[in-house]
């Protein structure tokens, strides 16, 4: 394990400090990121794996942060800065971000797997595992395909099957429904850009980020957008694999591990929650999920709860301050329940904080 420091975002900095190690995995190394708390009420320092210093294991809550299909780990900084006193732990999934040139296979069971080495390698047991979009379902497969290691699972606009695009014919390929599904997001990978403001631009004229790019977390969506290039000016990409994105858009729906942990013989013996957002990828008022569609799964599936967060779509989320304060007091609420046994509320609400 090799491990660097980098300059955190402003916003972690009073929180957390922040390091990125890179874990050995099959075929290669993953970039993950990790944020460690500071402060008065942090515990004392324990040597970590890779000769770093964090708080001891056993004396700090710790969350596995698992970002979207073509995000990276430094989707999450808003939200560790509303966990103090957390240690988060956020890789970049294997094909994105600078876990990019790891090859296939790809697939829900794939990460899953290469989050359970991450877990080793740090020297962690358990987790309560905090997933968003693609991340949530890549969880909910770690939490199945791994007993004991996840405590608790957050959802954040996914993990469970997503429905079918809307507008399709019944015949549509693979292609047709991943670019339905993504839009923007996938036709940006087969594009360059001559530098980063140029990337800029692209992410402050998407519909879904236009209010993202005001206060208080500009820097933090500035810092996640110059993250995801690669390459040389003045033919930057975004860093992640179309072939990856491509790969693991096909479990996304019914079918593969994610059902297997869902609705197979085995199912998965873990509580979970799913924030649901209103809007959709690209801040339509059509969202991912219905609540229709979630009402029908929570009918299969009696430990999962369900929350709207209203105001915000699939990606402020995690980058506004209702969709990181609902993410939040939802992680925070996981950790506490792990701590004292409780189940935590187990009726639907809106939140509109």
């Amino acid at each position: 394990m090799t491990a660097a420091t980098t300059a955190p975002d402003d916003v972690t900095a009073a929180t957390h400090t922040y390091a990125t190690l890179d874990v050995p995995v099959a075929g290669g190394r993953l970039r993950v990121g990790v944020w460690d708390p500071v402060g008065p009420g942090a515990p004392g320092p324990d040597v970590r794996p890779d000769g770093g210093a964090h708080p001891a294991h056993d004396a700090v809550p710790t969350v596995l942060a698992v970002h979207g299909i073509t995000a990276s780990h430094r989707a999450w900084p808003a939200v560790v800065a509303a966990l103090p006193g957390v240690r988060v732990v956020a890789p970049d999934l294997r094909g994105r971000g600078r876990s990019n040139a790891l090859p296939g296979p790809y697939g829900m069971g794939a990460h899953a797997d290469d989050l359970a080495t991450v877990l080793d390698a740090l020297g962690i047991d358990r987790v309560v595992a905090l997933g968003h979009s693609m991340g949530a379902f890549v969880s909910v497969v770690l939490a199945h395909r791994h007993p004991g290691r996840v405590s608790r699972l957050v959802l954040v606009d996914g993990g469970v099957p997503l429905p079918p695009p809307a507008g399709l014919p019944p015949d549509a390929d693979h292609d047709e429904v991943l670019r339905a599904l993504l839009g923007p997001a996938v036709e940006r990978l087969e594009r360059t850009f001559a530098d980063h403001e140029e990337y800029r631009g692209f992410w402050r004229a998407h519909p879904a980020f236009a209010s993202a790019w005001e206060e208080p977390w500009a820097d933090v969506v500035a810092g996640y957008v110059d993250y995801d290039l690669v390459g040389e000016a003045p033919a930057l990409r975004p860093a992640s694999s179309g072939a990856a994105v491509s790969a693991d858009s096909l479990e996304l729906y019914e079918g593969g591990p994610l059902a297997d942990a869902l609705a197979g013989d085995h199912p998965l013996d873990v509580p979970l929650v799913l924030l649901r957002a209103p809007r959709g990828l690209l801040d339509e008022p059509e969202a991912l999920y219905s609540p229709e569609h979630l009402a029908a799964w929570r009918a299969r599936l009696p430990g999962l709860r369900t929350r709207d967060v209203a105001g915000i779509n699939h990606y402020t989320i995690i980058m506004s301050p209702p969709g990181v304060e609902a993410v939040a007091g939802e992680t925070l609420r996981a950790l506490a329940a792990v701590t004292s046994d409780g189940t935590g509320p187990a009726s639907d609400e809106e939140v509109t904080a």
